[in-house]
């Protein structure tokens, strides 16, 4: 699928489709799956809105990796108020998401309330400057704080500095826990010798999420114990946490990738901030906040609190404007 602000550029994974029909003006909205980012790297690459949900906000029977424990159906769409639209007509649990997650009831904010400002006041933004900053691209970070110091100026919320720990390991651990969990629901197709059905770069990604042992999948799960316990102290200060949804903007597409592609350098830097909605089942949300020199889209993601979607569209709604 080709970038529609530039056609020689990805629109990033793997909900690129529904991300360029937004983008380019055909429909107000759409529904992707985000896994490991599918939804915000797709939407901060061609500039739009990409809210990835808490896990077990929305019914995921009838997807493909419906078993699993980091992936949601989320919206992308043209604005915060569409995205507030179509969560709250997608937004539904399972029973058996109710009763083990106990989701909070369904809540959306009015974004058009003369309260919104004095609510916005008492917002607290996390940054963690050292992560905020770790970018091959300072055009992408500089932008993303410009919009950050254009909130509290004119909002008067303000922003904490935070420490989040073990951000390497968060990574593995989510490596580890998407990948065994996606080979666990691809396995049958792959046995039941459909696997030249896939591409080779599928192909390649299954080889690898195979040699991933048992032990490997339950030393993951104590890692995302402790990564949570370190976000949820982190909520103890801040309501929000603010980062650049990927560490670049849209990268070109090289002609042998039409064949199919592994370009692991490039995903680590567009999947670079968005592990903890995945691995935490955080609510995130990709805002579009400005363009690099090429004049392609940059996007400012925000991390809320578990169920916390509501809170996360006002203060997106507010960075949009």
């Amino acid at each position: 699928v080709r970038n529609p602000h530039s056609v020689d550029r990805y629109t990033g994974g793997s909900s690129s489709g529904p991300a360029a029909l937004v983008s380019s003006g055909l429909c107000s909205g759409a529904i992707g799956t985000d896994g490991g980012g599918s939804v915000r790297i797709p939407s901060s690459l061609c500039g739009i809105v990409g809210l990835k949900t808490t896990f077990g906000r929305t019914d995921m029977t009838g997807v493909v990796c419906d078993a699993g424990t980091v992936e949601v159906a989320s919206p992308l769409t043209s604005s915060v108020e569409d995205s507030v639209l179509l969560y709250s007509a997608l937004a539904g649990s399972r029973p058996m998401d109710k009763l083990t997650l106990r989701p909070s009831l369904l809540c959306v904010p009015n974004l058009v309330s003369s309260e919104n400002s004095k609510i916005l006041q008492s917002v607290k933004v996390g940054k963690y400057t050292e992560w905020f900053h770790d970018v091959p691209d300072n055009e992408v970070s500089n932008t993303c704080e410009d919009a950050l110091n254009l909130l509290c100026s004119t909002f008067g919320c303000q922003i904490e500095e935070i420490i989040l720990p073990e951000l390497e390991e968060m990574r593995t651990a989510h490596l580890v826990s998407i990948g065994s969990e996606a080979f666990s629901d691809m396995n049958a197709h792959y046995q039941a010798g459909r696997r030249t059905e896939m591409t080779l770069d599928t192909r390649a990604s299954l080889a690898l999420f195979k040699s991933f042992t048992s032990a490997d999948y339950v030393a993951a799960q104590c890692l995302r114990r402790r990564i949570m316990y370190y976000h949820m102290e982190a909520f103890k200060k801040v309501d929000v946490i603010a980062t650049p949804t990927t560490g670049m903007t849209a990268p070109k597409i090289p002609p042998s990738a039409l064949k199919g592609e592994s370009d692991y350098v490039v995903s680590a830097k567009l999947m670079q901030f968005i592990f903890a909605g995945n691995l935490l089942g955080l609510p995130a949300i990709s805002v579009p906040v400005g363009h690099d020199k090429q004049g392609l889209p940059i996007g400012l993601q925000l991390i809320g609190r578990p169920w916390g979607e509501a809170s996360l569209l006002r203060v997106a709604s507010a960075v949009e404007v």
